[in-house]
């Protein structure tokens, strides 16, 4: 339980979680023990006749068990049971898993160690933080230890022209049978035309949803309700998807007989392997092709508010990371400042 007091009022107020639900409130009392006396009525009445909790707290590894079943039967996205399932396995490896649960404390998080990106380290942790909260809200665990996830860099490559070219070159190296080769091109190009999030909703493009009269693509789901949406087709991306939807009125655009799902989910491996031969960085991935057509959008627009609409932004700050193009503005204006540089100054003089 915690006891504090607000800088907007003069009274001590409490903070406890019994069950999993939170009791929050003033104690109207000014004195802390008279404070300390009236929280801990409030905590006897939230425990009612039952104790703080159901049994024996578990250790992580045998909770586990329960949590990917709940994963499993849950009404979450497909992507959500995947990412916590794939996650995990990143804590399965850790000394957390033979500890019980109400012996994991904020300094045993923070001592863990990962391989990779601060971006696969908060995965696990945010694994291991939802964990945690659902033995809190089964009554296995009386509070969940605060901890702080890394700070992440973001991407700041960009999926280029360069880039593209040397990667289809890279494919056409690969002797990848035809069809997988066009499936290829057409990703990398609808995804630095689009600016689609390839996952979610570039793999699901349906025919029904291609407006082949004002040449958009509807976007009807996404990761927030500004990603409902229309997107403009490029010149190239409209014969592209009219030679990729042939005569077909429904259906996916990119059907697939191996996904439960009816149509791509991943073409990972082969991004790898054309990134390899084009001796790319590793860095490089098909979401960098998103942050490319901010940037190239920004650039030629100036308009902030379109490149929102148009990649399903709601917060400014997640577009603003498409302003560094501007400064090319800033170094212009030096230029024509400065006058004529040193070298074209030491050649006039000659």
């Amino acid at each position: 339980m915690e006891l504090f007091q607000k800088k907007d009022s003069r009274f001590y107020w409490y903070d406890f979680k019994v069950r999993g639900k939170r009791y929050r409130g003033s104690t109207k009392e000014t004195n802390k023990r008279r404070a300390g006396n009236v929280a801990a009525l409030r905590l006897s009445r939230a425990l009612g006749n039952g104790g703080l909790l159901d049994r024996k707290a578990p250790t992580l590894r045998e909770f586990s068990i329960q949590f990917l079943h709940w994963v499993e039967s849950a009404t979450l996205a497909r992507d959500t049971r995947k990412y916590y399932g794939n996650r995990w396995r990143l804590l399965s490896s850790t000394k957390l898993v033979s500890m019980r649960l109400d012996h994991i404390t904020k300094d045993d998080i923070d001592a863990l160690s990962f391989i990779g990106s601060p971006s696969n380290v908060n995965c696990a942790l945010r694994t291991l933080r939802r964990t945690l909260h659902k033995a809190e809200e089964w009554n296995l665990l009386i509070k969940v230890p605060r901890f702080k996830l890394l700070p992440e860099q973001g991407r700041k490559l960009r999926l280029d022209d360069d880039a593209e070219q040397k990667l289809l070159l890279a494919a056409k190296s690969c002797n990848w049978k035809p069809a997988m080769f066009d499936l290829f091109r057409d990703v990398i190009i609808l995804a630095r035309d689009t600016g689609l999030r390839n996952g979610r909703e570039l793999y699901r493009i349906r025919t029904e949803n291609l407006d082949w009269s004002n040449r958009m693509i509807f976007v009807p789901d996404s990761k927030t309700p500004e990603g409902r949406r229309m997107v403009p087709m490029s010149d190239r991306v409209y014969e592209l998807l009219r030679t990729r939807a042939a005569e077909k009125a429904q259906g996916w655009l990119f059907p697939s007989t191996r996904s439960e799902c009816g149509h791509l989910t991943d073409l990972g491996k082969q991004f790898r392997l054309a990134r390899r031969k084009a001796e790319l960085s590793e860095d490089l991935v098909l979401y960098c092709a998103r942050h490319d057509y901010g940037t190239r959008v920004l650039t030629n627009t100036g308009n902030l508010a379109a490149v929102m609409r148009a990649m399903g932004h709601r917060d400014v700050r997640a577009a603003m990371q498409y302003q560094h193009p501007d400064l090319e503005i800033v170094r212009s204006a030096l230029n024509r400042t400065n006058g004529p540089s040193l070298q074209t100054a030491a050649s006039e003089s000659l």
